[in-house]
């Protein structure tokens, strides 16, 4: 068991690490928000329209983020060695509301390369722990030493009003502790200084009704860490880093298109061989005593302006090319959609006639992307089943979970008229309807319930479905006589036993 000071030590080590982290977090999170500094830009053009564009931004960020994500959905955990899915782990993904914050946790763990999940007991209800997705900027776990998998310990940290909180995780115990929420301030004596560094330290929250530290019955880190593309000997990458760049080149575009299309709704014109026009100034008797410089800002809004003169000429500068703009935004675009392997139609917006097929194709590089991000979310899922069963004290579960899997939905777009015919095929060529209907996108729990609703069907009205059966124009595998005739008639004790 760790003494509070090493306790406090882990916590400072683990603190000033995920401060490291909240820098490029805050950078993720505002470019999926759209909030955009106008890069690239040159001194002269910051200088006079940047402050024209500090609150635009052709957002491509958060397409990119998204389009994975709504492909994710998890529909069921299945244990090793069993051939149904397990109905308790999936009454605790429902009950704590994970169909829908999972979507969220996919979300965080695409825009800043990882997320986590929390798993811990409720005293009140033993049966059901508690299990939240983590976002990255208030999460950290410290692995042993050459490995991405054993859990040392794990810090959150958040803050709630006037407090800091901390909650330190290790496999033998927890410690919560909590401080004064400081703000940063100038100006301030060195013995204030002081004061402040004092009343930063964390201290341990006291609870009337449990122990600081209090014991973790689980013997394991109860969090767990899913990563976005992770990598052999370096931290996981978002998917929103790669795209910064272009995207601060897309928004400058922008910016420099609507300049350009401002100047040519006000086309610059120069006049030569005039001199400025003016109007007498009279005085009170109505004597002229000098001149006024017309208002040329007048002569903008009136379209008229009168010059003297036999060498007068009026040129004109040429606008600039709009098209050439759209058209350098267009390619910027579609080098995010290759980069990123998100389908042109879900950026560009031009939607061809195009064969399913044809779309399905175009998808191909989203759907491998989206299967490779449920693989290690999935691996980090399996650890939170096992650990849901190590929280209810289903020891035998928790170790065959070790070894199990995660059930998902089909990343593939495809219309119900294709996914039935081919559902079909594969069930003349002997696959059993629980298996199509996993396939089809239902979830364990609704295939019961289907298999439950053919059942009373059958129950009602047994012959037709005998009949039904034996209509079908691809018979049943295994009811081929082996002589390869055709199938005889069953007798009416058989149509009766069925």
């Amino acid at each position: 068991m760790a003494t509070e000071a090493q306790a406090l030590q882990l916590v400072a080590l683990l603190e000033a690490e995920l401060m490291m982290r909240s820098g490029d977090i805050t950078r993720h999170n505002d470019y999926y928000r759209g909030d955009h500094p106008l890069k690239f830009a040159s001194k002269e053009f910051a200088k006079f329209h940047g402050g024209r564009y500090t609150e635009f931004s052709d957002n491509w960020t958060q397409v990119v983020a998204d389009s994975p994500v709504e492909r994710m959905t998890v529909t069921g955990f299945q244990a090793a060695g069993e051939m149904e899915a397990d109905k308790d782990l999936w009454k605790v993904w429902q009950v704590n509301g994970l169909d829908a914050d999972s979507q969220l946790g996919f979300l965080g763990s695409v825009i800043n390369a990882r997320c986590f999940v929390l798993v811990w007991g409720d005293p009140d209800e033993p049966d059901m722990p508690v299990v939240t997705f983590e976002d990255a900027s208030q999460c950290i776990i410290a692995y042993e030493p050459g490995s991405r998998r054993k859990r040392r310990a794990a810090l959150k940290r958040w803050q709630d009003g006037g407090q800091d909180y901390a909650t330190l995780y290790l496999p033998g115990e927890v410690w919560k502790f909590c401080r004064p929420h400081m703000t940063t301030g100038e100006n301030k004596s060195p013995q204030m200084v002081d004061v402040d560094e004092e009343l930063k330290r964390w201290r341990p929250r006291e609870f009337a009704d449990e122990p600081n530290p209090q014991p973790n019955p689980m013997g394991v880190v109860p969090m767990v860490e899913l990563p976005n593309k992770p990598m052999l000997a370096a931290d996981p990458i978002s998917d929103i880093r790669g795209v910064i760049a272009m995207q601060d080149a897309i928004n400058l575009l922008w910016a420099q298109l609507f300049t350009a299309s401002d100047y040519a709704s006000f086309p610059q014109r120069v006049i030569m061989g005039a001199e400025r026009p003016v109007i007498p100034k009279l005085n009170e008797k109505g004597e002229v005593v000098g001149t006024i410089p017309v208002d040329i800002e007048k002569f903008a809004v009136d379209r008229v302006m009168m010059f003297n003169g036999k060498d007068v000429r009026i040129g004109e500068w040429q606008a600039a090319n709009l098209a050439m703009y759209t058209g350098l935004i267009e390619v910027a675009v579609g080098h995010v959609a290759a980069q990123t392997r998100t389908p042109q139609h879900y950026l560009v917006g031009k939607m061809a006639n195009l064969a399913e097929g044809a779309l399905l194709a175009a998808e191909t590089g989203l759907v491998k992307r989206t299967e490779e991000k449920e693989i290690w979310s999935g691996q980090g899922l399996r650890e939170m089943a096992r650990l849901i069963a190590l929280a209810t004290g289903q020891d035998a579960k928790a170790e065959a979970m070790r070894a199990g899997r995660v059930l998902w939905a089909d990343t593939e777009s495809r219309s119900h008229a294709q996914m039935a015919d081919a559902l079909l095929k594969l069930k003349q060529l002997g696959f059993p309807f629980k298996w199509l209907a996993l396939r089809y996108g239902l979830t364990p729990t609704e295939v019961a319930d289907v298999i439950a609703m053919r059942a009373e069907e059958l129950d009602m009205d047994p012959v037709a479905e005998l009949t039904r059966q034996m209509a079908g124009a691809v018979p049943q595998a295994g009811n081929v006589p082996p002589d390869g005739g055709e199938e005889p008639e069953p007798d009416e004790a058989e149509v009766t036993a069925a």
